[in-house]
């Protein structure tokens, strides 16, 4: 009988319609792909469902430049309009103060009240003679400013809460000037009705301008992904290497397949070994990012090296962390990081939709999620010249925080499951290690 003819009648070989057949093979692979792909969609889809419904607090400058009384009026009467569901917060600034907020992004937008505002009010209703050339008297204008750093879409909410206070208060503004007209005697004319119906016209203009190429405002988040990307799979491909390499999974490519003896390691060395690997190989692929997203692609990308010096040191603190993940919960470690990293991280990152227009659950989520520190530290460098208040004083505070956090979670559960003997391959299956 030849070699074929008795592999193919070995009682001992299988097919995969017997292991298809036996139900126990399903349920852990089901239950799990049918889980987590339940919770990305609610994660995903819950923070982006209703951000004007979820927005709250909205923050939105309020600038005076007016000295007479009705630019102080009008700035008092959008900032105390009734608003029940605290979905903006206006704030009343100097033109100096409104500037140091913009540079830095602590408001998304503003309405700027010029200085001839009252004169231009006062023309309307002054007198007969000029209110019977009405029509030649021109419409006060204010400014809705923008922050394109914030985001398109931050700029966009704040400009549509712009408008609308601007509506109602122009029609609030123009009726206090019929009143006073009527006061005087007078009566207000065809054209001066036309002008006091909704007297206060708009332009929009940036407060704070970035670079021509930044994404409208959405390259900061693109990098910050890359960044946690590349230390999560990296870590991942780190582990995967190292357990190969020490003898404890084994290693495939295409047809080959080569399981290496077990060495004599513990849990606690071998941790030390993927988080030096993860965090040398942060320098190597933050390079790579800035390689190609500024000399290639050729982003603006002011203050290059200290990006690069974030970049290396955000991916590095990642690639650890998923390593004491992956090191405390074994294989299960990879979704859980998965979900830790990106599926949380991405919709609590205030990048794609801020902070202010996304549900409680994920402004709590972006307390701790590292994509909303990093994301925060990567805007401040791009977009606001690299300010401490802008975001990346706390992004390494935070680096900080997320770094001792994995270095005593990950030793201290390694070294537990080394003394209380929790082998990964029993001893008596371990030889000496092998040059």
């Amino acid at each position: 009988m030849s070699g074929e003819q008795s592999t193919q009648q070995d009682p001992r070989r299988i097919t995969a319609r017997q292991i298809l057949g036996k139900w126990p093979v399903w349920v852990f692979p089901s239950v799990l792909v049918t889980l987590v792909s339940f919770v990305l969609s609610l994660v995903y889809t819950g923070g982006i469902a209703d951000p004007q419904g979820s927005m709250r607090h909205l923050p939105i400058a309020l600038i005076n430049h007016d000295t007479g009384p009705w630019g102080k009026q009008f700035v008092q009467a959008v900032a105390t309009a009734p608003d029940p569901g605290r979905r903006v917060s206006w704030r009343i600034m100097s033109p100096a103060a409104a500037k140091d907020a913009f540079d830095s992004g602590r408001v998304y937008g503003g309405i700027d009240v010029p200085r001839d505002f009252s004169s231009s009010l006062q023309a309307i209703i002054s007198t007969p003679a000029r209110a019977a050339a009405a029509t030649g008297v021109r419409h006060p204008q204010v400014t809705l400013l923008t922050n394109p750093g914030a985001g398109s879409l931050a700029s966009s909410l704040a400009t549509g809460v712009e408008q609308q206070a601007l509506r109602v208060s122009s029609q609030k503004v123009g009726a206090d000037l019929k009143a006073q007209l009527r006061a005087t005697g007078a009566q207000p004319t065809p054209a001066q009705l036309m002008l006091l119906g909704n007297p206060i016209a708009s332009t929009t203009a940036p407060g704070h301008r970035i670079g021509a190429r930044t994404g409208l405002g959405l390259t900061a988040f693109y990098l910050t992904l890359l960044v946690v990307l590349s230390g999560f799979l990296g870590a991942n491909i780190v582990s995967n290497s190292v357990d190969a390499a020490l003898g404890y999974a084994p290693s495939e490519l295409g047809p080959k397949r080569r399981m290496r003896s077990p060495l004599l390691i513990n849990r606690t060395q071998t941790l030390v070994i993927k988080m030096v690997m993860s965090a040398a190989l942060s320098m190597v692929t933050s390079s790579a990012i800035v390689l190609a997203t500024a000399v290639i692609i050729r982003l603006d990308l002011p203050h290059l090296l200290q990006l690069w010096v974030f970049a290396v040191c955000a991916s590095a603190v990642v690639g650890i962390s998923a390593q004491t993940i992956v090191a405390a919960f074994g294989g299960l470690g990879q979704v859980i990081s998965m979900f830790f990293f990106v599926a949380l991280s991405i919709p609590s990152a205030g990048a794609t939709v801020p902070l202010e227009a996304l549900p409680g659950f994920y402004r709590v989520l972006a307390l701790f999620e590292p994509m909303r520190q990093i994301g925060g530290g990567t805007r401040a460098i791009i977009y606001f010249d690299a300010r401490a208040d802008a975001g990346l004083q706390r992004a390494w505070i935070m680096l900080g925080v997320g770094l001792a956090v994995a270095l005593v979670l990950g030793f201290g559960i390694t070294r537990f499951y080394d003394k209380r003997g929790y082998h990964r391959v029993h001893p008596d299956h371990i030889q000496s290690p092998r040059s």
